[in-house]
């Protein structure tokens, strides 16, 4: 299955199905996959950072700072350096597992994959672990934040008691700042590498996590209560946090919930890496399987 998987990759960046862009050399595209055709992974030690949550939180009916927690990874977290790119997504589209991409993207084994929809996403996640059988997800945001590093921009902003709209006022601001006008998805490596090892994070590419959006009400001492879910809108990560509806391709053209829109919404997966118990006990089951 997995030289299947191979062989349709080198078929389709061969047939060059995207018109002048997508050139890139089929030796790059080698050199940036893993061992029998996947992703490549970088491993990201277990460790512990500050993060604050995601969502809208209020205090006593007005707007409210996120609350600010220190997390501890206790495992480490297996994540691909590169987005999905738009011709390992065409396999999918092929197979007809996953919906075509709009014209204007460029299809390229350098080039991420823009302008998907949350469940466009899952859907590729879900055919890839079943192409490669190991098991590939969106990130939590928490997740992608801690592959971050760096990366990772905290739009906590503080509120002022007697006008609670400043907050709001300098988030919008703030996020303006940043030329969010370029909408090429560039080839892989434009935006660098992160001290992890990630590449082009926060740059114009916004991609999508596991995180529902929530509404949560904070006590005095800055703990959230019991949020409101509302899972048909998702965090998608990049130059800034934002609040994406989960059917939306591109934000530009409206679905973000709040703050500035994002340029281009992608994806990268994580890979869950089976434990060493599951491990031995399938090793063991082939062979009582055969005695």
């Amino acid at each position: 299955m997995l030289i299947a998987f191979k062989l349709k990759l080198l078929l389709a960046c061969a047939a060059g199905f995207a018109g002048p862009l997508a050139v890139a050399p089929l030796v790059s595209e080698m050199s940036t996959r893993g061992a029998q055709g996947e992703p490549v992974i970088v491993e990201i030690a277990a460790g512990s950072f500050a993060y604050r949550e995601a969502g809208d939180f209020t205090r006593a009916g007005q707007q409210a700072e996120a609350p600010l927690h220190r997390l501890q990874f206790t495992r480490p977290l297996h994540i691909m350096r590169e987005q999905v790119s738009s011709a390992a997504y065409q396999l999918c589209v092929r197979d007809g597992e996953c919906h075509a991409l709009d014209r204007g993207v460029t299809i390229a084994p350098d080039r991420p994959a823009v302008q998907v929809s949350w469940h466009d996403a899952q859907a590729y996640a879900s055919w890839l672990s079943r192409q490669t059988g190991h098991h590939y997800r969106l990130p939590s945001d928490a997740e992608w934040a801690f592959a971050a590093g760096s990366k990772f921009r905290d739009d906590g902003a503080p509120v002022e008691a007697d006008d609670p709209s400043k907050r709001w006022i300098s988030r919008y601001e703030r996020e303006s700042e940043r030329d969010l006008s370029d909408t090429t998805a560039y080839p892989f490596g434009q935006f660098g590498l992160n001290e992890r090892g990630v590449s082009d994070l926060a740059g114009n590419v916004w991609e999508w996590t596991s995180t529902c959006f929530v509404r949560s009400r904070v006590d005095e001492a800055g703990k959230a209560g019991r949020p409101t879910v509302n899972c048909g809108v998702r965090v998608a990560e990049g130059a800034h946090r934002a609040y994406v509806t989960d059917f939306i391709r591109d934000a530009r053209a409206g679905g973000c919930a709040q703050g500035v829109p994002p340029a281009n919404l992608g994806f990268r997966l994580v890979r869950e890496e089976r434990s060493w118990v599951a491990s031995v006990s399938a090793r063991w089951g082939k062979v009582w399987a055969r005695s």
